[in-house]
């Protein structure tokens, strides 16, 4: 476990590395959802007059836009993998003593460390424009917490993708394929109440909507502790899940050498 624990912290070191000579990737990621965030929460800022919504749009809108870059970026995490193989530093990884569960949590911690960030400004961004949180400390916390792990599940698909369709087209194909269904096929930008009855259903399954309702619910005046518990516990089991089938999939790469 300790050599484990150090094999994944000296790979995580190196994705840091990377990212730090590459600056403009982290921004660049978050252009699409600051646009999100800042036109949608006034075009759309009548909507909370409705029935099903109460209070300003915006507070509502800004948690859901932080899930959703967490998701959006995650599902970008395969690249790097498809770029170690096109390179052949995948190769010499995996010839060396380095233990496969190092590589996947050197993965998923770079993208939740990306994610923190990322989050901590999008949050910002939400207040800067006038949302406000009456949850506090500990509905931030919750909120990251949820970003971290919808963040976690999406790389961990994302990267087992990559070593197993070894093409970047075909990865994004994938991601872009997930990303703006499993969005609109939540409560990220419209309250349950006034989705269609078919997409509030389908609502329910969707780890999206997951992250997005306990985030919210942990912000608000009084929080259902209870639905937020919920929520993330069956993030982290998928999370755990996904982190397996990454794992796994380092292993049929391996042997398909």
């Amino acid at each position: 476990m300790t050599l484990a624990l150090t094999h994944a912290r000296l790979l995580t070191g190196r994705s840091l590395r990377t990212l730090s000579r590459q600056p403009a990737y982290l921004l660049f990621t978050l252009v699409q959802p600051l646009l999100w965030l800042l036109l949608f929460g006034q075009l759309f800022r009548r909507v909370a007059e409705l029935p099903g919504f109460g209070g300003n749009y915006l507070d509502y809108l800004t948690p859901g836009v932080v899930v959703m870059t967490a998701m959006m970026s995650a599902g970008w995490s395969g690249t790097s993998i498809v770029q170690d193989m096109e390179r052949g530093v995948m190769d010499r990884t995996l010839t060396s003593p380095i233990r496969r569960s190092a590589l996947v949590t050197a993965g998923l911690t770079h993208q939740a460390l990306v994610t923190v960030v990322q989050s901590l400004i999008m949050f910002a961004t939400g207040l800067l424009a006038g949302a406000r949180y009456p949850g506090g400390a500990p509905g931030l916390l919750v909120l990251l917490a949820c970003a971290v792990l919808i963040a976690a599940v999406f790389a961990a698909l994302s990267n087992a993708i990559a070593l197993l369709v070894h093409q970047q087209e075909a990865l994004i194909a994938v991601a872009q394929f997930l990303v703006l269904p499993l969005a609109f096929l939540s409560s990220i930008m419209i309250a349950p109440a006034l989705m269609p009855d078919w997409v509030a259903k389908v609502a329910r399954f969707n780890p999206v909507d997951w992250a997005a309702v306990a985030s919210r619910e942990a912000l608000s005046v009084a929080p259902d502790w209870g639905l937020v518990l919920n929520r993330v516990a069956l993030l982290g089991a998928l999370a755990v899940l996904m982190a397996w089938l990454a794992a796994r999939a380092y292993r049929v790469h391996q042997r398909s050498l």
